[in-house]
């Protein structure tokens, strides 16, 4: 299916979709890494979200498309059916980040440390090393350029101590915030049949992270990172292709599921 419209309205337009089966699409292997007391990921500890489905459907499509201005919905193709986030759920990650940032709780320049089960994350990744520190500024470009998995844990386990308590964190703000049908297992978004979620809950998250902390715009936006004297590639193959396109979460390399844009034409297809 392809769709195409065009649109006068001058409002931003948000476009959540391509939600696929990232049990398959997801980068890196799909067998969590080695276990560790202060950050392994146990499902099965996690209290049962009654409002969320229990898992979802493998390669499912839904597509959303709103009027980030007003909310009116624009396009919608399953946008209320359970899919799995992949690594959209890293906005959440960013969400607790940079909220953390803005409660005084951390700054920009505080490093956090880096553990070994982090380090030992699968790709994408940027190399983080054991013992090593990655300050709250350099984590959230990677997550917003990179989408790093190594960095994700990394926050995870500086916030909350554990990846499986941060990931409660994010299911409680998922439920604060009205995202009804999303449930968080982890930090990163790698496969896990219990992290479930909709094209409508994550277009309300993307449009809340925008909202609430606009002045991180310019990390979406960013079409490299650099760190550790490398240079890393945005995940978001839009940038710079797609006029009006100014970025926000890739659910995997070459298809945009969250785009913040300003643009005449937005699209979907599968």
């Amino acid at each position: 299916m392809r769709w195409t419209a065009n649109w006068m309205k001058p409002a931003a337009l948000l476009l959540a979709g391509l939600l696929a089966a990232c049990q398959s699409t997801q980068e890196g292997p799909a067998a969590s890494s080695a276990p560790v007391a202060s950050a392994s990921v146990q499902t099965v500890s996690l209290p049962a979200v009654s409002y969320a489905p229990s898992t979802a459907v493998e390669r499912g499509y839904s597509a959303l498309v709103l009027d980030a201005a007003s909310g009116e919905e624009l396009y919608a193709v399953n946008a209320d059916a359970a899919r799995f986030p992949a690594s959209l759920t890293k906005m959440m990650t960013l969400y607790l980040l940079f909220d953390a940032v803005s409660n005084g709780r951390y700054s920009l320049s505080t490093p956090l440390k880096v553990s070994a089960n982090a380090a030992s994350q699968p790709p994408a990744k940027i190399g983080l090393k054991a013992g090593s520190t990655i300050t709250v500024e350099q984590a959230a470009r990677a997550l917003a350029v990179k989408s790093a998995n190594d960095v994700a844990v990394a926050i995870a386990e500086n916030l909350a101590g554990s990846e499986d308590a941060f990931a409660r964190q994010m299911t409680q703000q998922a439920r604060a915030m009205g995202l009804g049908r999303t449930r968080f297992v982890n930090a990163t978004g790698l496969p896990e049949p219990a992290q479930v979620t909709t094209a409508s809950d994550m277009a309300k998250l993307g449009l809340a992270l925008k909202r609430h902390f606009p002045q991180y715009a310019s990390y979406y936006r960013a079409t490299s990172y650099s760190y550790g004297g490398r240079s890393f590639r945005a995940t978001n193959n839009l940038l710079g292709k797609v006029p009006g396109v100014d970025g926000l979460k890739p659910v995997i390399s070459g298809s945009p599921a969250t785009i913040s844009s300003r643009p005449p034409t937005a699209a979907a297809s599968s």
